[in-house]
């Protein structure tokens, strides 16, 4: 199936859009980890305690906050489970800093919400359901991995493109998939939205998923480029992205629209992970375009002023097969 048959864009005279672009988001969610948000870490990597605590009936966010302050227990924050089933309707999730759940003790959280609550509640209307308790060392712990995990990935895909093409368009692609998780993490700063375990894996699926959707590009330039060596790589580039496009277009259109579905009607629990999912393919898909292929011809361009030669002229080396 081909949507776009006779698509002529000039995606590289539109480098300076796509500039301004990615810098906005980018440089909007570096200030807001510097100077706002910060990097909003749930539970699983700054530790503390998450209790799940099912109510008979629909309960007051504002009378489980005032019970929760009689008791002593500070900084709590309370939040609706959103689930379609009855069984969970009434379901509240409270989380506790990191003091809740020290290594010392790490009942201390779940008993102080349970004496809070029966103290204003019948012990009857309300049960705990579940307790997710994580302490410092193990947070540092996890936060450690997630950072090798990210990292590991990165210089693994650099490589293989290395070997399998050059090293500009392993660069290239790196530069693009870093440039996707630093505005999908600045996304989770500016809307304050916890980063965990799941988001961790979103994260590397949506690298994955990037770097994919990048070597399709790269394989067709490469194609191109053998086809014909008279022809400047801007204009290989610019007709490589538009003979892939309706391939882009289909396969993250349906991905995005499946990963939308999920974030609206998914629940709670994958509310995280899905919009991690929903900016990184869209992010990704047009880091693909407007950040690794012009990458490509910045670097001809460079490597032409150095050598003195016509920018026109000059192409990459040829990519290996």
């Amino acid at each position: 199936m081909e949507l776009f048959r006779t698509t002529n864009i000039d995606w590289l005279g539109k480098k300076w859009y796509f500039l301004g672009f990615s810098l906005i988001f980018s440089v909007a969610g570096i200030l807001s980890m510097l100077f706002w948000h910060h990097i909003p870490l749930g539970v699983d990597f700054k530790g503390g305690t998450q209790i799940t605590v099912h109510f008979d009936k629909a309960p007051n966010e504002d009378g489980i906050r005032q019970a929760l302050d009689r008791a002593g227990v500070r900084d709590a924050r309370i939040q609706r489970i959103s689930d379609t089933s009855n069984q969970s309707a009434n379901d509240e999730l409270i989380a506790l800093p990191e003091a809740s759940a020290s290594d010392a003790n790490h009942d201390q959280g779940r008993a102080a919400v349970e004496n809070a609550l029966t103290a204003n509640y019948h012990d009857s209307s309300f049960s705990v359901q579940k307790v997710d308790i994580v302490g410092p060392t193990a947070g540092r712990q996890l936060q450690h991995q997630a950072w090798l995990a990210t990292v590991y990935s990165l210089i693994g895909m650099l490589v293989y493109l290395w070997f399998r093409f050059e090293l500009i368009y392993g660069v290239a692609a790196v530069v693009a998939v870093f440039h996707d998780t630093l505005i999908t993490v600045g996304a989770f700063s500016l809307t304050n939205q916890e980063i965990t375990l799941t988001v961790i894996a979103a994260i590397l699926t949506l690298i994955g998923y990037s770097m994919n959707d990048t070597i399709v590009v790269f394989d067709r330039i490469r194609e191109n480029l053998a086809a014909n060596r008279r022809e400047t790589l801007a204009d290989v580039v610019n007709r490589s992205i538009n003979q892939t496009l309706s391939r882009t277009v289909i396969s993250s259109g349906l991905t995005f629209l499946t990963v939308l579905s999920l974030y609206l009607f998914g629940g709670e629990v994958l509310h995280g992970f899905s919009f991690a999912l929903v900016i990184g393919i869209l992010i990704g898909t047009y880091s693909s375009i407007a950040v690794a292929a012009p990458m490509l011809v910045a670097y001809q361009d460079w490597r032409a002023n150095r050598a003195g030669v016509s920018g026109k002229q000059a192409t990459l080396p040829a990519a290996r097969r």
